[in-house]
């Protein structure tokens, strides 16, 4: 990636931004009293209408990748939402945050792209973390809530691949595409259940997730992945899992189980060391380049 260093700095800037807002979703979602789909409807029914004021004139490609991404996403959003309400924040975020390990084999399996070494080494260290987790978890709905957010990790790693398969797309097109269709998704099946408590803290919650949580936040992403590599990308987004159970914490007093942290923290780790030493291997292959071409 050819990019002037201030493009690259306004890009790990704007990713840290996103992954900062997004840190806040496991806060915002314990405050609403609401079944999941409810949240998760209305979450992406105002972060849409906040894209479309950004974007104005969205236009659509209807690609395979577009849509996919699409899907991917929304499964990701109503999987994460379903998980925060069934198991505790810091296992949602931390299972979600799997994702880049799994992106590298999808990529490998989609995309043709060879798994480096690091993520090799790594896929072990993540199985082991999220095998942990369900130590503690020996009653139903604690279960159920981390298998929701292991299967999130998934569906978000192959949301990076599709993304990546849209060579000149717009990546906000695809994120506007996956909020409509969470929205008729998750109001059509809240329609059928009990209605909402619609008390001024939870409107207050839900505005906040909409617009800035993933309405914002998916601003700045648009930004950053055009200015920075994925695996920078990643890299930086590890802000999220750190903040997440904190504001979680500090707010409602949740904390997670010792075999919770000694799992996320096994998770954390794997990933951030692929992605450093994937960084490291991409900037000396740059290095070299630049010097082959100044002899």
């Amino acid at each position: 990636m050819n990019l002037p260093a201030e493009h690259r700095a306004s890009g790990v800037l704007a990713i840290a931004i996103c992954a900062f807002l997004w840190s806040s979703a496991g806060l915002f979602i314990k405050l609403i009293d609401w079944n999941p789909m409810a949240i998760a409807g209305m979450r992406s029914l105002i972060a849409s209408l906040t894209i479309l004021v950004w974007l104005k004139r969205p236009r659509f490609s209807w690609s395979f990748a577009q849509v996919a991404a699409a899907v991917a996403n929304a499964v990701t959003m109503m999987l994460f939402v379903f998980a925060n309400k069934t198991t505790t924040a810091a296992n949602a975020i931390l299972l979600q945050y799997s994702a880049p390990i799994f992106t590298a084999f999808f990529g490998a399996w989609l995309l043709h792209e060879k798994p480096r070494r690091e993520h090799l080494l790594a896929f072990p260290f993540v199985a082991a973390g999220m095998l942990i987790f369900f130590i503690d978890d020996v009653t139903p709905g604690g279960l159920i809530g981390n298998l929701a957010a292991a299967a999130s990790g998934v569906t978000f790693g192959l949301y990076f691949v599709f993304m990546r398969m849209q060579k000149t797309g717009s990546p906000l097109e695809a994120t506007l595409l996956s909020h409509f269709m969470t929205a008729i998704v998750g109001l059509g099946i809240a329609s059928f259940l009990p209605m909402p408590l619609l008390s001024p803290g939870a409107l207050t919650a839900i505005l906040a997730l909409g617009v800035v949580q993933i309405g914002l936040a998916a601003i700045f992403f648009a930004h950053g992945i055009k200015r920075v590599t994925a695996v920078q990308a990643v890299l930086v987004s590890l802000i999220e899992p750190t903040f997440n159970p904190l504001w979680v914490f500090l707010s409602t007093g949740e904390k997670p189980g010792g075999h919770a942290i000694v799992g996320g923290l096994l998770i954390v780790a794997a990933v951030t060391a692929a992605s450093v030493v994937s960084v490291r291997r991409a900037r000396f292959a740059e290095a070299c380049i630049a010097a082959e071409a100044a002899r």
